[in-house]
């Protein structure tokens, strides 16, 4: 099942990758805000095995801000391109791609705080929002305080209908499992990088959705605080 499209769905999603997205989740965005991430690597100092004994839920963050090198590994973790055919590091039911990862940068290095959507095919980040809203986002997660300690946020959402138009009724399960690939990608990445992180699912989705501005189609799935550990 996975991984298995057409070519020409294939192609679809990469064209539609390299043009923004095609979707309405780019409106929102404010022209000439592009950030390019750095190249992400593909080699590490730990095996997968180690990063698998070492990986644990992370809720205390130190205050030292996130080098952009890391958020764009771990971006990449989540979603990124690992070919010229457009696969991605986390498999995808018909290789529809329904997921959207946001970040909600505090204090990164190099970066203004704010909001961005990720964009895999660029390896970039276009912002949607300025300012720093953990504390928001937080309130957003039934006021989990810990959450606005984290110096960037890594945010999964989905869009149902990428899904939907080939798998139908089905396709939320197919969304939910893809969520957590990438969330555990996420998480072993983070070890990779001496960093810590959670999957926190308690938030009010509406909130949660006006504090990103989200469009209507985009549905909030996770919040993965990420930082140093204390």
């Amino acid at each position: 099942m996975w991984d298995r499209a057409p070519i020409a769905v294939v192609v679809l999603t990469v064209v539609l990758g390299l043009l923004g997205g095609g979707d309405a989740s780019m409106a929102s965005e404010e022209a000439g805000a592009a950030v390019q991430l750095p190249e992400p690597r593909q080699e590490g100092a730990i095996s997968v095995e180690q990063a698998l004994a070492r990986r644990r839920s992370v809720r205390d963050f130190r205050a030292t801000p996130l080098p952009l090198a890391s958020v764009g590994q771990l971006l990449w973790a989540a979603q990124g391109i690992t070919n010229p055919r457009g696969d991605r590091t986390a498999p995808s039911a018909g290789a529809l791609h329904p997921l959207e990862v946001y970040l909600v940068a505090g204090a990164v290095t190099g970066l203004e705080p704010g909001v961005y959507r990720y964009e895999p095919a660029r390896h970039q980040l276009l912002r949607v929002a300025a300012g720093d809203v953990r504390r928001d986002l937080a309130r957003a997660a039934l006021e989990q305080d810990w959450v606005a300690d984290a110096p960037g946020i890594l945010v999964l959402a989905g869009v149902y209908e990428r899904s939907a138009r080939k798998y139908g009724q089905r396709a939320p399960r197919y969304v939910h499992m893809e969520v957590g690939h990438a969330a555990q990608n996420v998480y072993l990445q983070a070890v990779a990088l001496d960093l810590g992180t959670v999957v926190v699912g308690a938030f009010q989705d509406s909130q949660l959705a006006h504090v990103l501005k989200l469009p209507a189609e985009v549905q909030p799935l996770g919040v993965m605080p990420v930082g140093h550990p204390r």
